[in-house]
């Protein structure tokens, strides 16, 4: 994993969103938030809060979109959707 990158998983959306915060002002001005599954409603979430409350001059980049081949727990395998969404100052 990349130091500008974040992972989004469990843990509440405002720690996100202070991470993503945190990065862009240690960064060089690019943060790209990455998610799959589940999660990826809640990082389009913090893309948008980070955008329209927080850094109001930050901008949302191309948004890439794809599918992951997983290992199933049952065995086998599963397509995963993922998406990553660049945030820049």
């Amino acid at each position: 994993m990349e130091r500008n990158e974040i992972l989004v998983g469990k843990k509440p959306l405002m720690s996100y969103v202070l991470a993503v915060i945190t990065q862009l002002s240690e960064s060089d001005g690019e943060v790209v938030i990455k998610a799959r599954g589940k999660t990826i409603s809640k990082a389009v979430d913090i893309a948008q809060i980070v955008k329209n409350k927080f850094a109001k001059e930050a901008k949302i980049g191309e948004v890439k979109i794809g599918t992951e081949e997983l290992e199933a727990k049952e065995g086998g395998k599963i397509n995963v959707s993922t998406i990553e969404i660049p945030v820049k100052k």
